[in-house]
């Protein structure tokens, strides 16, 4: 670990360092941090642990660079983040670290959940007026962040008794979105519709216990799969897809389908 952080502050010298990593900030190295988590989610979810070692060390590498900027600027470094984390599972975990008692992975999710909790009301004490929805990251991902939203609101008891109402509000929305098609004149109002369509499934896909971004990450690479099918059955005949209807093409997506099963 210290190697690599040596590695890091030869990167930034000022003088000796690499022009393109002296000149980044916490702005700038921010995209490359959600790459490269997405690069470990990918390599986990397609079993290749060969590249899994080079991906997380890729992700730590963005939490020393992180870390030695900080550093620069006299906010804090490397140390002081594994200090805060220490710290922070320590309190999270007292019937790992102290005499507390909990039974089963159910219970300590709603212990970690009230630890968490806990913490937002501390921080909002000194911030400001505290939210239910503090701390959900306005960065992640559209659907996980939806369904992060939706499940703290549901901690204090603003959700559906049951999987029927989640159901009846995609119905509903979907209404409204065709409502808006057969309108046909405000492209801002159908956007509003189409996003209220979206969280309402993935309020259906959280009522389910499906999680809506691995869910659609599923389907993303199932069509992608079948349309390469496509492609190749139609290659294997010298065509291309252009020359295809919908007809054809629907007939040729089913074959793909059903060569999968």
């Amino acid at each position: 670990m210290q190697k690599l952080i040596e590695i890091m502050e030869r990167l930034r010298d000022p003088v000796t360092g690499c022009p393109w990593d002296r000149e980044q900030t916490f702005a700038t190295i921010s995209r490359y941090t959600i790459e490269e988590a997405y690069e470990v989610a990918d390599a986990i979810q397609r079993g290749a642990m060969d590249e899994l070692q080079d991906e997380l060390g890729d992700l730590l590498f963005q939490v020393v660079f992180y870390s030695q900027m900080a550093h620069e600027q006299s906010l804090f470094d490397f140390d002081d983040v594994v200090n805060s984390i220490c710290t922070k599972m320590l309190r999270r975990h007292p019937h790992v670290f102290a005499d507390e008692t909990i039974e089963s992975a159910e219970e300590q999710t709603q212990a970690w959940e009230r630890h968490k909790q806990a913490e937002r009301r501390n921080k909002a004490s000194t911030t400001g007026v505290e939210s239910q929805l503090d701390g959900v990251a306005i960065t992640m991902p559209a659907l996980s962040r939806a369904g992060k939203l939706q499940k703290r609101a549901a901690e204090v008891g603003f959700d559906w008794p049951d999987i029927n109402g989640p159901i009846a509000k995609v119905k509903e929305e979907l209404a409204e979105v065709q409502a808006e098609l057969n309108d046909g004149e405000e492209q801002d109002r159908l956007q509003a519709e189409i996003g209220d369509l979206l969280f309402a499934c993935v309020n259906l896909a959280r009522h389910a216990g499906v999680d809506p971004e691995a869910s659609l990450r599923q389907a993303n690479t199932s069509f992608e799969r079948r349309y390469r099918v496509m492609e190749s059955l139609l290659a294997a005949e010298g065509r291309n897809m252009e020359e295809l209807n919908i007809e054809a093409m629907e007939q040729l997506w089913s074959q793909a389908k059903a060569g999968e099963r």
